[in-house]
């Protein structure tokens, strides 16, 4: 409720205050002047889920998702092939070791995927998850004193955690939970997800008709499992969305079908785009030479 002001409660002189006989009015002077009318209320609620407004702050441990994505140099490849054999197992070993020697209680995840012949400015892509992500950093400095990582460079990564949707309280629908279990399926399609600024000035019930609407038409694509993660804050994008399945044709599907929903119109961006193929990291390493 806006503080009363003055205007709204006019104040009554007392007896001693009044005068005997009432003064004029007196006419301001040039042109009358409108009183302020203030900033408008805007009509939306700004935390509909109540994650925020909650009384205490969520506190409690997420999971978070680290996407590393690697490119290698071309001159790794006019090495010797015994030396490059030494140099790959070295890296693997670094980056397996990073799961083995943790404690059950990290709870730490790897995933490793190929992108060799797919696209042409990444080779290959780490999927690590934790719930702490100074795990990341230990992970990334295993890495820092191979051999190898004299010859990658990574032209992309992406942090995100794991969090409840608000839109699915009422429309169950494939990840809504808090954690996940990566890597089910045989492809792995990446992509960093902005939402344009007029999505939040919508109202909620707006917002979650959209939604609605976007749960429903992916429906019928049984063999397609989407992952929503959250980067606000810590990423430059606000979502890294993944879709796990075994058929590329049916995400293909899926995804033309969403162009079509109401929801759409408020995307800003939705690339790059990523198709990432699970393989174990040996496999992945000999695809690079």
């Amino acid at each position: 409720m806006e503080p009363m002001t003055p205007e709204d409660h006019p104040v009554t002189p007392t007896a001693a205050e009044s005068p005997s006989t009432p003064a004029a009015p007196v006419q301001p002077s040039g042109p009358a002047v409108a009183a302020p009318k203030g900033r408008p209320k805007r009509m939306v609620d700004l935390d509909p889920s109540g994650q925020v407004t909650q009384k205490e702050p969520d506190r409690a441990m997420r999971q978070f998702l680290s996407y590393a994505f690697y490119k290698l140099d071309p001159a790794f490849r006019r090495l010797p092939q015994a030396e490059r054999e030494e140099i790959k197992a070295e890296f693997q070993a670094a980056v397996e070791d990073w799961v083995n020697d943790a404690e059950p209680r990290q709870g730490l995840i790897l995933r490793s995927y190929s992108l060799v012949g797919i696209r042409d400015d990444v080779d290959f892509m780490l999927w690590r998850i934790a719930f702490d992500v100074n795990d990341f950093q230990a992970a990334q400095a295993r890495l820092n004193r191979t051999r190898m990582m004299g010859y990658l460079h990574q032209p992309a990564t992406y942090l995100a955690m794991q969090k409840r949707s608000q839109y699915v309280n009422r429309v169950q629908g494939s990840g809504h939970g808090l954690e996940i279990l990566p890597g089910q399926g045989k492809y792995l399609f990446i992509y960093p997800f902005i939402k344009t600024r007029a999505w939040y000035d919508l109202t909620p019930h707006a917002r979650q008709g959209m939604m609605d609407e976007h749960i429903y038409a992916s429906e019928p694509f049984k063999g397609v499992r989407i992952n929503t993660s959250y980067s606000y804050g810590i990423d430059d994008q606000e979502f890294v969305v993944s879709f796990d399945s075994d058929y590329p044709q049916e995400f293909v599907d899926l995804v033309h079908r969403l162009r079509y929903t109401e929801a759409s119109n408020y995307t800003l961006q939705d690339t790059p785009m990523y198709t990432c193929v699970k393989k174990e990291l040996a496999e992945v390493l000999d695809e690079l030479a």
